[in-house]
């Protein structure tokens, strides 16, 4: 997990667990004010703040977390298990309902119905509100072996190992600094102006769709960092490609225990009952509707309008209060009711579960309304909306970044066409090369 350290002298170390010690409590020198603008021309939403200001923030939370943090006790482990015990249950019922699941009543099947629906619904719980904050952390506090961030290992294509590194490592640290968060966008997506475009990305909203329906398998080859391996593999190590094949290895292991259990075990558990076709497409689509809700999240808390974007410059030597203003400006909420939020794994409060990632996710309800309170009181906005509204900004900005930045005296369609000139030239120069 990644997290502002407990406080220490500024050259003191920092050895909590899973602590980043990248942060300070201050810089070395001086933290200049920010610049009205970024380099872009794009406003910085925190140029007005003080340093003082910024530290005085970071304080603020230090002990908003500090409070939360000491008053866990019984009623939130007990939350945790009644959520485990429940998806649990729920998938269990609805692989018995399965194995009904190709009667017809009425030339209606009402056991696929219902077995597709529960076990859909228990894929997100274990996915979102068990093994995503499990495996930050969330409930190591409880010492319980059988929930600890070192032991779980979720329902999804991704081995958690990988997933925490890219995820908790990676991601938690350098939270939507372009050229650092390789969640900004997937290295497929371009969300964010300040991203350079390339005629790949014209086809982004086709990207975009497919990398929904098979979000787990893009997750894994994400976390792999397979695209990173393909374009540098030629200046790789041998000890470096070494380590790149025992993780393949482990992702095409996992990939085909997950894909044994749904499409060949319980299938086949079905077949006395003659639903061994019928509950293999209930695991399809159940899968599917894992894929594209999890995604939709996570797209949700991440690129809407008015999530903020940081350079790689402006993260050097930054202090915890910096860390946290980061944070804030970089998530984005989505409103609605407690059952909606479970069904995010509470990553609907984006913005809370970023400030405190091995935080209980059952309390980031109640800190929402001081965070917000916080932001509101230093003029900083608080990104949130309904899922609708988050996720038609999605898809819109998906589609307008698809395209080029406007250029005042020039057509997009003219950038367009000079930018695939270029790319065909240097393709026939390598050809002939």
């Amino acid at each position: 997990m990644t997290l502002a350290p407990e406080r220490t002298p500024a050259h003191g170390s920092t050895k909590p667990q899973g602590i980043n010690t990248r942060l300070r409590v201050q810089s070395d020198s001086p933290r200049p004010q920010r610049p009205a603008l970024k380099k872009s021309g794009r406003p910085n939403p925190a140029a007005h703040l003080s340093p003082e200001q910024i530290e005085g923030i970071g304080v603020e939370l230090d002990a908003l977390r500090k409070e939360v943090m000491d008053s866990r006790g019984a009623k939130d482990a007990a939350y945790i298990r009644k959520v485990i015990k429940v998806q649990r249950y729920l998938e269990m019922g609805s692989r018995a309902a399965l194995l009904f699941s190709n009667v017809k009543v009425k030339g209606f099947r009402p056991a696929w119905w219902i077995g597709t629906a529960g076990l859909s619904v228990a894929k997100i719980l274990e996915n979102m509100e068990i093994g995503h904050n499990v495996m930050h952390g969330q409930w190591d506090w409880m010492r319980d072996p059988k929930i600890h961030s070192t032991a779980w290992e979720w329902d999804n294509a991704s081995p958690a190992s990988q997933w925490k590194h890219s995820h908790n490592e990676i991601h938690h640290t350098f939270t939507n600094v372009l050229g650092r968060d390789n969640d900004l966008g997937y290295g497929i997506l371009r969300v964010d102006e300040d991203q350079k475009w390339s005629p790949f990305f014209l086809f982004q909203p086709i990207w975009h769709v497919g990398n929904a329906l098979l979000f787990e398998y893009s997750i894994a080859a994400y976390d792999l960092e397979l695209g990173g391996y393909l374009a540098k593999k030629h200046r790789m190590s041998e000890e470096d490609k070494a380590k790149f094949r025992a993780d393949r290895d482990e992702v095409l292991q996992k990939i085909k225990r997950q894909a044994t259990k749904d499409y060949l075990v319980h299938p086949a558990l079905s077949v006395p009952t003659g639903s061994a076709r019928t509950t293999l497409t209930a695991n399809i689509v159940a899968n599917l509707v894992r894929n594209v809700w999890t995604n939709t999240v996570i797209i949700c808390g991440h690129f809407p309008k008015g999530i903020a974007t940081f350079e790689k410059t402006s993260i050097e030597g930054e202090t915890r209060g910096e860390w946290y203003l980061r944070q804030m400006l970089g998530s984005g909420n989505i409103s609605g009711s407690k059952a909606m939020h479970v069904m995010t794994g509470n990553l609907s409060h984006q913005i809370e579960h970023h400030l405190f990632p091995d935080m209980p996710s059952n309390r980031y309800a109640q800190i929402a309304p001081r965070i917000r309170d916080l932001m509101e009181r230093h003029d900083l906005p608080y990104v949130t909306g309904s899922l609708p509204r988050q996720v038609g900004s999605v898809y819109w900005k998906v589609v307008e970044l698809s395209l080029p930045n406007k250029v005042e005296g020039r057509r997009r369609r003219d950038i367009v066409r000079l930018e695939l000139t270029k790319a065909w030239r240097k393709k026939k120069r390598a050809l002939r090369g």
